[in-house]
């Protein structure tokens, strides 16, 4: 297995295993990539998960050189055959989970390497946490294999067009700094420190009224593709099934709770 699956109360920790290679990913790893979020999506008692890699890599992308021996074998190792249906939000992505659309919230704990594949994953996770030593890059690019992990569309949604246009076409590395600055981290810590510092970011999700949190997550990804207007009262619609919560909350800070913005 080269998948770990760790639950630590309402958190799930999923990480990827394959040392040898900077935690490239094969077609057998997306696979159990794949599961390992569809079984946190399906889990009830699972409220956040976190995506670790580890032994000091995040990850370093496709797998190359399980595609040169596919190559060698006359076929396109298993990419070939990961056409989707657009409508279904479980579908499989060449890396796995990249084409899954969950209902909870991923953060990404980066170490080392984030680059190609690599970034791809990060993108799809909800936040990023990055370590000062780590980095971003569509290194994919000096050897001519596209992105088609979400990351021409991630990416540009994610820091603007002119930022993403500037990684996608030179594949120059991204530091933790600058990847900070534009917004393609969210957080910057010491290394070896991108794990833990996600597990604590994941059990403050965790804690919050979750109704709530994941109505307005939802809100906000599916307003990209609706008018102002539209999006607007997607909003009211979503916001609005989640009032008695409001009146609940609003009865917790009047006795006390929470106040000056403490949590």
């Amino acid at each position: 297995m080269t998948v770990r699956i760790e639950t630590l109360d309402g958190i799930r920790v999923v990480t990827l295993d394959r040392p040898e290679v900077r935690n490239a990913v094969d077609s057998a790893t997306a696979r159990e990539l794949h599961a390992a979020f569809l079984a946190f999506e399906d889990d009830a008692a699972a409220r956040v998960a976190v995506f670790h890699g580890a032994h000091g890599h995040f990850c370093a992308g496709w797998d190359l050189q399980f595609g040169a021996r596919a190559a060698q074998a006359g076929g396109g190792g298993a990419l070939a055959d990961l056409d989707f249906d657009s409508a279904d939000a479980r579908a499989l992505g060449p890396m796995g989970p990249s084409r899954l659309r969950l209902s909870k919230p991923v953060i990404a704990a980066v170490a080392g390497a984030a680059v190609a594949g690599g970034l791809e994953l990060a993108l799809w996770c909800d936040l990023r946490v990055m370590e000062a030593d780590a980095y971003f890059g569509v290194y994919c690019r000096r050897f001519g294999v596209p992105l088609i992990d979400g990351g021409t569309v991630r990416l540009p949604r994610l820091i603007g067009m002119g930022h993403a246009m500037d990684l996608i076409l030179t594949g120059r590395k991204v530091e933790a700094d600058e990847a900070l600055r534009i917004g393609l981290a969210n957080r910057v810590v010491p290394s070896g420190q991108a794990r833990e510092a996600a597990i604590a970011l994941a059990r403050q999700l965790a804690g919050f009224p979750q109704a709530t949190m994941l109505a307005d997550r939802e809100s906000a990804y599916a307003q990209w593709d609706l008018s102002l207007g539209e999006a607007l009262q997607q909003e009211w619609r979503r916001g609005q099934a989640r009032i008695p919560d409001a009146l609940e909350g609003a009865q917790r800070f009047a006795a006390g709770e929470g106040r000056h913005g403490r949590f």
